[in-house]
């Protein structure tokens, strides 16, 4: 193994067999050429008892040319004599009786080869000037076209061994590109397929989570989390549906983590209540994923951990895996390089290729390039940022905007990001230091992960410069610095409670300056707007987007994304992490960057690939979907309870409860109660409408219905809410309560 991760990758591409039938198909045609050229150029000519040969370098001029005039620097021959030009020999016209004028202007006048010869050597100067005189301005213009061509270089190709050497390494190095840069283009090696399933992280930012699997062995990477819709009322996360993963169980052998961000670990708790299998992941992922098992009551589940090297090999059932190092918005990333029978995949992750990181860890170019090398089969590659031009700054870009912000901010300055975006956390808190400021870290994420970075030995700060919360009070405005969570307007976040004054400890002053370092996540846009009106309304000096470098993405823009599919150079290609539009507008940067079109697929949730050296497709499709989670209880809400929550938010409730006489089929008392369906003074009113509705209903019903209990609240719920559509096209939630006397 190691001897082959040590080899040059050209001789490793000399070694191929496609290489070598390449270059024998070649050989063949260029002495197939040489032959041809010959026999085109060295005809011979009898005249009396000489012969007449074309010269050698009017062979190679003409050939390389097409010219039909012969040689521009070969020599003449007529009748018996042979006589040399130093500007050439006219050209030998081959079939007609009509000889051709030398391409020069100059020397000799040129033979016919039929046989009649043509004056030349002393009687040129005379010829030519007497063919000058008769010449049209056509001919003339032509003369001149022809006299611009002596300039042009002499020829490079011919017989000569420098020549065919020259030739022959154009041809060469052709070959090479072609093998570097499509290094499976023709491979055909293996029978084996490997299948991929995105259970999650497709058409949607967030809730990432892919299964691969052979007949034998399957992978999960990543098992992460989303956000809901503002419509989802009682919901705070969203999780992939484990359906699929329930039917492939046994075979499952561990569970890959590319990084430590929500939308890749934020559903494992709750599969962990239901699945154990073993974790590969560097120790940052795995302390952010002990912190949630212990909040769920899973600590004996933490034995499941398998920390991770990066370069080095793993082999998890039938899949050899290696860690790659990536930069991304959180430390410690990583790329997987998945090798199977049939072949290897490169799975991203969430990426960025920034050569300044804040730990001075760039990505692992190095190891991907090898794979890249190598051949690999397929890349699944981040999608997120495929419509931004250029490339993403670097994270240490936003600690130059910090120390603007900080070096003239009199007051507290109050700093809102991720909780999972530890350097730009870091970044802050050693501004802080450096305006001499006491750091506060307020939201329990935030204090979390921090705090786990620091015991991992991720970053390095000082304990003594951290206060809680209930001292912020006692220092002066000027030597506070507060890093908090809610940056995404969650109104539970610390940020939400300072800017609607419902924080126990801090309240926004006018003299604040708060800084939002981060980017509204699709679907957050309308609650990071009402924090920021609360801010506003304090007083408080509010930094968002006042600044170009005051928050970076994480993910790749269009230029890294070519890097990387220039350094893999896959056969195969799936983009991934990303809404519709995103991975579109990446499968047309992958074609730029010379991957086939027919080689590239894109996937929904729940579509099914099956790949190896001959072939991308899809094979089935399996059940995907959400599972809604109240984080209050960390439970599950079935989706039936969350439509009724849905329902009774758009259309309201009317709750009617009646007393009937069951003998007499008459109404005797009726009592409606209303949420959101009609304004209290109008209730009243809604009654009486309804007692109309219900005895009319009466009137016409059947006796048997009677009988039955639920079979008379169903028809009377039935009746009722067609009556209040054809009000006010509403389809409200209507609660019957029925009493028969």
């Amino acid at each position: 193994m190691e001897e082959n991760r040590n080899e040059n990758g050209v001789e490793r591409l000399k070694k191929s067999n496609r290489y070598k039938k390449r270059k024998e198909n070649l050989k063949k045609s260029i002495a197939s050429e040489g032959s041809a050229g010959g026999a085109e150029f060295s005809g011979e000519h009898e005249n009396g008892s000489h012969k007449n040969k074309g010269a050698k370098n009017g062979q190679n001029s003409a050939r390389s040319k097409g010219s039909k005039n012969g040689s521009r620097n070969g020599s003449n021959s007529a009748g018996g004599s042979s006589n040399g030009n130093s500007n050439g020999a006219s050209g030998a016209h081959f079939g007609g009786a009509y000889p051709k004028s030398n391409e020069n202007g100059a020397g000799g006048n040129g033979a016919n080869l039929n046989g009649a010869v043509k004056p030349n050597g002393n009687n040129a100067k005379s010829a030519n000037s007497s063919a000058a005189d008769d010449a049209s301005s056509a001919d003339m213009q032509k003369k001149k076209k022809h006299k611009k061509r002596s300039n042009m270089p002499k020829s490079l190709t011919g017989n000569e061994p420098w020549q065919k050497a020259m030739e022959e390494a154009i041809a060469e190095n052709k070959l090479i590109h072609e093998e570097r840069l499509h290094p499976l283009k023709d491979a055909n090696r293996s029978d084996e397929t490997v299948r991929i399933t995105p259970l999650g992280g497709l058409g949607e930012i967030g809730a990432n989570m892919t299964v691969f699997e052979t007949n034998t062995s399957a992978i999960i990477v990543d098992v992460g989390m989303s956000f809901p819709e503002e419509s989802m009322l009682g919901v705070d996360i969203l999780i992939p549906d484990f359906d699929y993963v329930r039917k492939i169980k046994n075979k499952i052998k561990g569970i890959l983590i590319t990084h430590a961000h929500e939308d890749h670990i934020g559903a494992m708790p709750y599969f962990f209540k239901e699945f154990q299998f073993p974790i590969y992941a560097t120790p940052l992922p795995l302390g952010m994923i002990s912190n949630k098992f212990e909040e769920h009551g899973l600590k004996a589940e933490r034995s499941y951990f398998r920390p991770v090297q990066k370069r080095q090999l793993y082999q998890i059932g039938d899949f050899e895996v290696e860690f790659i190092h990536i930069t991304h918005s959180i430390i410690d990333a990583s790329a997987l390089a998945i090798t199977t029978k049939a072949g290897t995949i490169i799975h991203t992750g969430d990426f960025k290729i920034d050569h300044t990181p804040i730990d001075g860890y760039p990505t692992d170019l190095n190891r991907l390039a090898y794979y890249g090398d190598r051949g690999v089969m397929l890349l699944m590659s981040d999608s997120t940022n495929s419509h931004k031009e250029g490339i993403t700054k670097s994270e240490s870009s936003v600690g130059k905007t910090f120390d603007t912000i900080f070096s003239s901010c009199k007051g507290r300055v109050i700093m809102s990001t991720f909780s999972s975006n530890i350097h730009r956390v870091y970044q802050a808190i050693e501004r802080g230091v450096k305006y001499g400021r006491k750091v506060c870290v307020i939201g329990r994420s935030m204090e979390r992960n921090l705090f786990t970075a620091m015991e991992l030995g991720y970053v390095n700060l000082d304990k003594k410069i951290f206060v809680d919360a209930d001292q912020v009070s006692k220092y002066p405005d000027n030597e506070v610095l507060i890093v908090t969570t809610g940056s995404q307007g969650e109104t539970m976040s610390a940020l939400y409670r300072m800017a609607t004054d419902e924080h126990k400890y801090i309240k926004i002053k006018s003299t604040d300056q708060v800084i939002i370092s981060a980017k509204a996540i699709p679907g957050n846009e309308s609650s990071v707007s009402t924090v920021l009106n609360y801010l506003l309304k304090s007083g408080a000096k509010v930094a968002y987007q006042d600044f170009s470098e005051i928050h970076v993405s994480g993910h790749a823009s269009i230029e890294e994304q070519k890097l990387m599919l220039r350094l893999i150079k896959p056969k195969f290609f799936l983009p991934v992490h990303g809404e519709y539009n995103h991975i579109v507008k990446h499968k047309e940067t992958a074609i730029e960057c010379g991957i086939e079109e027919k080689n590239i697929y894109l996937m929904n949730d729940g579509d099914q690939m099956e790949v190896c050296e001959k072939y991308l497709k899809r094979v089935k499709t399996v059940k995907t979907g959400k599972v809604f989670i109240d984080n209050q209880i960390n439970k599950q809400i079935s989706d039936e309870i969350v439509k009724h929550r849905q329902n009774l938010a758009d259309a309201g409730v009317a709750v009617i409860i009646a007393q009937i006489d069951k003998n007499e089929k008459r109404l005797i008392q009726t009592r409606v109660i209303t949420y959101g369906l009609v304004a209290e003074n109008q209730t009243a009113h809604f009654t009486k409408e309804m007692q109309g509705i219900i005895e009319q209903f009466l009137a016409n019903l059947k006796d048997e219905i009677l009988l039955d209990h639920w079979a008379l609240e169903g028809k009377i719920r039935q009746a009722v809410r067609k009556h209040i559509f054809r009000k006010i096209k509403k389809y409200p939630t209507i609660v019957p309560v029925i009493y028969l006397m």
